[in-house]
């Protein structure tokens, strides 16, 4: 079994800044892709940020310049660092990583369980 786990979600004026974390664990063998994904009220799931397990990134073009995606490969850990946010930003944010899992053939797309962002005006 795996699990992710996110935190640091929260409430924050406009211009301000918030830090997230997702650590996976359980029976891991290795973890390829991390992202983070939002969805605001009455909308689609949308990409944020996703990074490799070698480091490379990409981004949506409305948080290009403000937010930064980083992992600790050695703790299965993926952050998003969030500055000058905006009050479009507000939405739940979800974790997601690529993750081999011990026993199970193949790769699996697992989902943390999302964590609330709400940035005020």
């Amino acid at each position: 079994q795996v699990q992710l786990v996110e935190s640091g979600g929260g409430l924050v004026q406009a211009g301000g800044s918030l830090r997230l974390s997702c650590a996976a664990s359980g029976t891991i063998s290795s973890v390829n892709a991390m992202g983070w994904y939002r969805q605001a009220p009455g909308k689609q799931r949308e990409l944020v940020a996703t990074i490799t397990s070698g480091g490379s990134t990409n981004y949506a073009d409305s948080v290009k310049g403000r937010f930064t995606i980083s992992r600790d490969n050695a703790k299965n850990t993926v952050y998003l660092q969030m500055n000058s946010l905006k009050p479009e930003d507000t939405a739940v944010y979800y974790c997601n990583a690529q993750i081999f899992v011990v026993g199970y053939w193949g790769i699996r797309d697992c989902w943390g369980q999302g964590t609330q962002v709400t940035v005020s005006s």
